[in-house]
């Protein structure tokens, strides 16, 4: 996480030379005479440092003389940069700073350093920054006794020796934290670095032969640094696994590197734990960024979720984009190649997510969509799947694609469609022809045994069951469906169950829907007054969406219903088509009864309850007005002459 400003507070005893250190750092060269305490002093950005570097470095002095200003600094720290110079003040360390910082309850990381080192020259241009390893044996025991202390360092203001390097650590103990991966005193990863190390293991083997290959790793460190790996480093990691092989660690059964197939998962983190050891977190923390982790090793929320302006009107679908992505991705995972996804090949798919999203269980994937004989999606079924998801939740699909790796900013794999439009008619208003959606939800009603989930198994090209369950959980589905001018849609059809009378109370949630169907059983004399009852009850919510009558199992005995009003007569009184005919067992019926939810989504005006059809004339009839109209003009323009003329002659006579 980049930092606006860091502020790092210089501690240790008087006369450690925390001033001349300030002092070398913001003029580049030693002070003869830097006594007394120095105010805050600003260090900008240099140009050339990381992206991830401050803007501004705020160096703050202190005195043992003023402990209120001292622990008041301390409390808004970033930072410590504790110095000693001698045995007595390096003892102090343990003794009191230590215990003072501890006692205030901080939890900041501490850079130690040990001053006045005048014996080493200036070696700011010829060391590494990477290069950090303690050497010194007095170090040890206060890296093993305090996990606070990030990085122990020589330094001296009067040659230079590593005052560049102590402040870069300063800075790196924020921007580059320790602390979130490595616990220290164990010499392990936390489990978090462990998951995300190995989630991007998974996203970089491309092949998913479980090697990274030479070509894989080179891939992985353009997409983390935008650069070609090194040939020296590759060598270096090449033969690190060659001393390795022959170790302890081979005895273990450990493989960390295969030659010919490359470095294994467990290879990976082994990796990635030296550059830990050699003081290279910038390494660990470069790869992690570039896969959009934060210092708590959790994925940036605002890319799972970008912000997207959605008026209130309009859906959100997959951009032509967002569908190869999909594609391409149930390629790589169709391992054998026949064009459906087993469950093997989705606990792959998946294993770099958080599992299947709660939305998908909760409607029976893969059940909810298309899938081949043996019970396995198909690529159709995957594109309907998250098309349906994508319409119900957005978000959803921004987060799985940014956890599937998607290169690019998700919001450029979805759409926005245009804000649905409205029309006034015989004081109602209506919603008007569609042209920019290919995903449209409808809503299915009726009473329990009206054979709703049959309709959505065959709508999924499932074989119908004499076996009925009562529909207690709600129940939904998706697929896709061609109309004429082989243009595609998809189309989700919705079951609530028992809670359909909470669904019809909801006015938000029937916003989300472009077609109610009112289904009742043919065969069943008491199916219809289910639905006359309920349109009499929720008329508000009914009339203000298209609105489809079907009569199910109509291969059966077709019974008179017991209501007041018969179904062609209920149609006529809302000017809606008479109820559509459908059977499972006729499979035209129900291509028939498709095609018409997808045409009234597109066309609403042809099914709003309430709204007669506007008056039509035949071509005959215009030709009759346009005779009539020009005749009552040619009559006008001659009284009109008539009146003029008779006007002339009145005046002059």
């Amino acid at each position: 996480m980049t930092k606006e400003t860091i502020r790092v507070v210089l501690c240790g005893d008087p006369g450690v030379g925390k001033s001349s250190l300030i002092a070398s750092l913001a003029k580049g060269k030693f002070v003869e005479d830097s006594e007394g305490k120095f105010g805050p002093v600003v260090i900008p950005k240099d140009f050339s440092a990381s992206p991830y570097s401050p803007k501004n470095t705020i160096l703050i002095d202190t005195s043992d003389n003023d402990t209120d200003e001292l622990y008041k600094e301390l409390k808004i720290a970033d930072v410590i940069w504790l110095c000693y110079c001698d045995k007595e003040s390096y003892e102090r360390i343990s003794l009191y700073w230590m215990v003072t910082f501890r006692s205030l309850g901080l939890n900041l990381p501490v850079i130690v350093s040990r001053t006045k080192c005048d014996d080493y020259e200036d070696s700011t241009v010829t060391t590494s920054p990477y290069d950090t390893k303690v050497e010194d044996e007095e170090f040890i025991p206060i890296l093993i006794d305090f996990k606070e202390v990030d990085n122990c360092i020589k330094v001296s203001a009067k040659t230079q020796f590593n005052i560049n390097q102590a402040f870069y650590l300063c800075q790196r103990s924020i921007i580059y934290p320790i602390s979130p991966l490595f616990d220290s005193r164990l010499g392990e990863f936390k489990p978090q670095t462990v998951s995300a190390l190995k989630r991007i293991f998974l996203l970089s083997d491309y092949d998913q032969d479980g090697y990274l290959s030479d070509r894989e790793l080179s891939n992985l460190q353009k997409k983390c640094f935008k650069k070609s790996i090194d040939i020296n480093e590759m060598q270096f990691i090449k033969q690190t696994f060659m001393t390795l092989s022959n170790s302890q660690l081979a005895e273990s059964h450990t493989e960390l590197y295969v030659t010919g197939k490359g470095i294994t998962e467990e290879g990976f983190l082994f990796l990635n734990k030296l550059y830990v050891e050699k003081g290279r977190h910038e390494t660990i923390w470069g790869i992690l960024r570039a896969f959009y982790y934060t210092d708590s090793l959790s994925i940036k929320v605002e890319v799972l979720y970008p912000k997207l302006n959605i008026p209130a009107t309009s859906s959100v679908e997959l951009s032509p984009i967002g569908y190869r992505f999909l594609v391409n991705l149930f390629l790589k995972y169709d391992t054998d190649n026949d064009g459906g996804l087993t469950q093997d090949d989705l606990n792959k798919l998946f294993k770099c997510t958080p599992g299947i999203p709660h939305l998908w269980l909760a409607t029976n994937f893969p059940y909810s969509t298309v899938v081949n004989g043996r019970g396995c999606i198909t690529l159709q079924g995957w594109l309907a799947q998250w098309s349906m998801t994508t319409f119900l939740d957005y978000k959803i699909t921004t987060a799985y694609l940014v956890y599937f790796d998607f290169q690019e900013d998700a919001k450029i794999a979805l759409q926005i469609t245009k804000p649905r439009k409205f029309r006034w008619r015989n004081g109602k208003y209506y919603r008007s022809t569609v042209n920019d959606r290919k995903v449209f939800n409808c809503l299915l009603i009726g009473k329990s045994n009206c054979g709703k989930t049959s309709l959505l198994e065959s709508f999924l090209g499932r074989p119908y069951s004499e076996a009925h369950l009562a529909s207690v959980i709600p129940h939904i589905c998706v697929n896709s469906l061609e109309l004429k001018g082989s243009k595609q849609y998809y189309l989700i059809l919705q079951e609530t169950g028992v809670e359909e009378l909470a669904m019809l109370e909801n006015k938000d949630k029937l916003k989300n829907s472009d077609v109610i169907c009112l289904m009742y059983d043919s065969s069943d004399p008491d199916s219809f007054s289910y639905l006359v009852e309920l349109f009499e009850k929720y008329k508000e919510q009914f009339e203000s969406l298209p609105v489809i009558l079907v009569a199910s199992k109509a291969d059966l005995d077709k019974q008179q219903q017991r209501c007041h009003i018969q179904p062609d007569l209920f149609a006529e009184t809302l000017f809606i088509d008479h109820p559509l005919h459908i059977s499972c067992n006729w499979i035209n019926s129900l291509n028939e009864l498709l095609i018409k939810i997808t045409e009234t989504a597109l066309v609403p005006i042809k099914a709003i309850p309430g709204l007669p059809e506007e008056a039509s004339y035949s071509e005959e009839d215009y030709k009759q007005a346009s005779i009539l109209l020009a005749s009552s003009v040619g009559f006008i323009s001659l009284v009109t002459f008539a009146y003029i003329k008779w006007q002339h002659y009145y005046k002059h006579s």
